[in-house]
Order: C-alpha cells, then structure tokens, then sequence
C-alpha cells in the first residue's frame, strides 16, 4: 500500500479517527477479493448496523447522477425511503448471484419472510470491471457475499480489495476508497459524515487532484493508449451519517457527492454509471407496525450546509484515497493497470502539481 502522509487533504473540516466511513458510529465494512489470473473481482458489504436491517430498517435514499447501470434495489428504496439489507457492492455479472445471497441470508434469519412476512428488498450497487476480470466467468459466489458479510469490521482494506479488486479508474487502478468529516452544528452538537466509493470511472486527461490537472501530463508518462476513447466506467459512491435525516433529506445530501465527484474531473459521461446512496444511523424503522415508530427531531433544512460540504469533501477524499491506497493488478488477457503510488514512487504527488 502506497504512503499516505503526503496526501493533500481536501477541505477544511476534520476527519473523524478514521478518515473513512467506519467514523459514523455502528458502521462496518467487509471485503471478499478473488485475485487469481483472469478473475479479478469481488465483493465488499457495508453494514449500516451489527442487527437485522431487515427487522430494523435504516432511512436512506440515492441518487442517480447517470443511469448506465445495473443495480438492484433501487425502485422500492426510492418508493419507501429505507434500506433493509446491507449494501453489497460487486460486479456487473455477479449482481444477480449477490442478490440470492442477500435474500436467503435474510431468509435464514426470519424464516416467514416471502411467506407471513414482506419480502426482502435486496440492494446490490455494480461496476464493470471487465477489463481486468475475465466477467463471464461469473467468479463471485453466494458464499463470497457471506464472507464478506463475516468479514466486516470498523477497520478495514482499501485499495484493490473487494469489489475494487478490478476496477479501473482514469486508466490507473481504482477501487475502493474512503473518509469523513466531521461537521460541528449551531447547537454545539458534532455530526460524521462517511463515504465510501467504488471508483472505476474517469478519462486520464480529465483527471484532476486535489484541483490540480494533472491528467495530460499523468497520461504523458504514462504513455496512456486509450486516452482518445469515451467514458466507459462507474463510480458507487455510499454516504452514511449520523445526523437525523429523514429520506428526503438523504436524498439532498446524497446529491451533494456529485460535487465532490466533478472535482476530480467526472463529468458522469454517457457510458457512465454514476449512483450515490445516503443513510442515516440516527434511528431505525420497525418492520411491523407492532412495534413504535421512533420520536426522532429531523435537522432542519437550514442547517443542512455544513453536512453538505462534508459530502462533498468527503467524497473527493474517498476517490484520492481509491487512487492512492490501490496496488498495480494484471489480469485478463494481461491486461494491466499500474497504481498512482506506482508512478509516483516518492510517496508524494509534487512531481505533477
């Protein structure tokens, strides 16, 4: 893994102890990563909370910025303002095989869902990592998505792991990125907001590091072939936060990462598939209506600011660090990606801003 210390740190509001999305209290995060010749792929699962989200569902929205994608999940996120398994994120090819195995681990847990129960709405986010990962082969299993579930925790890899294993982003090595910021409220309270991405988006000349363009002269050195060819990649970007947002309001804030994202030179291009997700660990909601609702005050709309610079911020951190922390990966048909920590080997972007 590439050093960190020379990092340009984006923004003016602190980073939580973790400088990751881990920072939101009860967060965690898994990784499953298959490196193996030709596959080159994953999963990585985020958990909003260590109980049954299905049981006891977590306010969330998204947002799509462009719609080239494949997710599952969407249509009754959007409709009920909750999410209720955690977040896989996994390959294009795979989405489908992740969803069974969300829905039957739901299903181990409360027997009667699909039956007394609702059913469960699976949520899988996808990028195609196709040019490294030999997709057809349909690597990921169900019980890669359990490991990864297994494995989540509050510290965790990032880099080329998990679903990031073959992402490619700016014709670098992308992959799993992620930070937070911490925002002080009028009231004297502190709010966290955490991001995680899953970058495999971005043409190098577009690329820009902490306001810097740096892409042309990146591409130079590089000697990039595929400069001339249009956007083909994605990025998932995942915001949580502890602030008491109702689905609304997530969906503004999840808004606001697009900002973060059209700092390093996205302009969510045609072939791109560009979601961001926001979720609030402030409170739950009850599956049924047996159990009471919670008696939570929402933040008023006035005070949002702070949290939106926070998203902004924190997504443009989270993409610098996918970039960074991500090792060279060579795969299909050898095709490669080097690392930005490759190519500048003294640990410090000063060579190109």
């Amino acid at each position: 893994m590439a050093s960190t210390t020379s990092l340009p740190f984006i923004g003016t509001l602190p980073a939580g102890a973790r400088d990751a999305i881990t920072d939101v209290a009860g967060v965690t995060v898994g990784h499953r990563t298959l490196a193996n010749g030709p596959v080159q792929t994953g999963v990585t699962v985020i958990r909003p909370h260590a109980g049954d989200p299905f049981r006891d569902k977590v306010p969330a929205a998204a947002v799509v910025l462009n719609g080239f994608g494949k997710s599952v999940g969407l249509v009754q996120l959007a409709e009920l303002g909750v999410l209720e398994t955690p977040i896989a994120l996994t390959n294009t090819f795979s989405v489908g095989t992740v969803a069974t195995a969300q829905i039957r681990d739901c299903a181990a847990a409360n027997p009667e869902t699909g039956r007394a129960l609702p059913t469960v709405n699976p949520l899988v986010f996808e990028c195609n990592d196709g040019f490294l990962n030999d997709i057809q082969r349909l690597a990921v299993t169900e019980a890669d998505y359990l490991q990864a579930l297994d494995a989540a925790d509050a510290d965790f890899e990032q880099g080329s792991v998990g679903a990031g294993r073959g992402m490619s982003s700016f014709q670098l090595k992308g992959g799993i990125g992620s930070a937070s910021r911490r925002v002080a409220m009028a009231d004297g309270t502190t709010h966290t907001v955490g991001t995680l991405v899953l970058a495999n988006y971005g043409r190098q000349p577009q690329l820009v590091l902490a306001g810097h363009a740096v892409g042309e002269r990146l591409a130079a050195l590089q000697a990039a072939k595929e400069e001339a060819e249009p956007e083909k990649g994605s990025i998932i970007i995942v915001l949580a936060t502890d602030a008491p947002l109702d689905a609304r309001q997530l969906r503004r804030l999840a808004l606001r990462a697009g900002a973060g994202l059209a700092r390093t030179g996205s302009v969510f291009g045609h072939g791109s598939g560009d979601i961001v997700l926001a979720f609030s660990t402030a409170y739950t909601v009850p599956d049924r209506a047996d159990r009471p609702m919670p008696a939570m005050a929402m933040l008023h709309d006035a005070l949002l600011d702070g949290l939106f610079q926070a998203a902004a911020d924190s997504t443009e951190q989270a993409i610098l660090h996918a970039l960074w922390r991500a090792t060279a990966v060579t795969g299909r048909d050898g095709n490669h990606r080097a690392a930005l920590g490759e190519l500048l080997p003294a640990s410090s972007l000063s060579p190109l801003v």
